[in-house]
């Protein structure tokens, strides 16, 4: 066989391994696109589960403000204490803090159960492997619309700055959601295969909110150390703690946020498309 024939046979052997990796990245970017389009579908399983898990209670959801509202103000009194901080300040900075931080946690940890949660609709509904995805972030988001309340009561209590800042809300929350859908894609993917992910997802969680400042101030570590501006949660909090509280989010957040949202739907796509077909066997 000459030199010339196995040249060309080593470059279609090529092409074809491009191909078929392209078309596994296209129909993962379907999957994601057909999953977005059954939003009927996902949002009601989204509303089931959290009247599921408020069924036979006299005040439903609203359980989910009333917890915060009673979290916010124990953790702000006793802390402001502990902290030495004047209560008109830190209280509204707990708030926005807390009710962000349920959102990112809530993102995180219930993406991790976003297949597993779903095992026997995914065996039995053809349907967008998606859609479980969009359901998680749904019920995540439809609480967080609840806790949301518990901060703009309090700024209205105690006078803080309302203002245009509160447009970058809307953007920072979608950029939240965007780097959730990635989050319950790779990590549900990698928690059906492995069921210690979420395990130790939950724990890494935990361990990150107290290095985090949300119960404490970024002008309380010394020197703006390393561990603040290395910690990407921080970053993501403060994109839309900062508008509430009436400032306009730092370019170092903004970009910080862009990096991971750019870095963690690539690493996902690689893996959801290479994978995707698996999670019906793993759940």
């Amino acid at each position: 066989m000459s030199t010339d024939t196995l040249h060309g046979e080593s470059s279609l052997l090529i092409q074809l391994r491009h191909g078929l990796r392209r078309e596994q990245i296209d129909h993962a970017l379907s999957d994601i696109a057909a999953g977005w389009g059954r939003r009927e579908l996902w949002m009601t399983l989204g509303l089931h589960d959290v009247r599921q898990r408020y069924r036979r209670s006299k005040l439903g959801p609203f359980w989910i403000t009333l917890s915060m509202a009673i979290m916010v103000l124990a953790l702000g009194i006793l802390y402001g204490q502990i902290f030495g901080q004047d209560l008109h300040e830190y209280l509204p900075f707990l708030a926005a803090g807390f009710v962000i931080w349920g959102l990112i946690a809530s993102l995180i940890i219930d993406g991790c159960q976003s297949f597993i949660m779903a095992e026997g609709m995914i065996r039995q509904l053809n349907a967008p492997l998606s859609i479980y995805a969009y359901r998680g972030i749904w019920s995540t988001l439809i609480a967080f619309g609840h806790n949301i309340w518990v901060f703009f009561a309090v700024a209205v209590w105690f006078g803080v700055d309302l203002n245009w800042n509160l447009l970058w809300v809307p953007v920072a929350l979608l950029m939240l959601l965007l780097n959730g859908l990635w989050i319950a894609l790779f990590f549900g993917l990698l928690s059906a295969r492995f069921r210690d992910v979420p395990l130790i997802v939950g724990s890494i969680v935990q361990v990150l909110f107290f290095i985090t400042p949300v119960i404490w101030r970024p002008e309380m570590l010394p020197g703006r150390a390393l561990l603040l501006d290395l910690n990407p949660f921080y970053h993501l909090v403060e994109i839309m703690r900062a508008p509430l509280l009436g400032q306009a989010p730092g370019l170092e957040n903004w970009l910080t946020v862009i990096l991971i949202t750019v870095v963690g739907w690539t690493a996902t796509l690689f893996f959801y498309s290479a994978y995707r077909w698996r999670i019906a066997y793993w759940v």
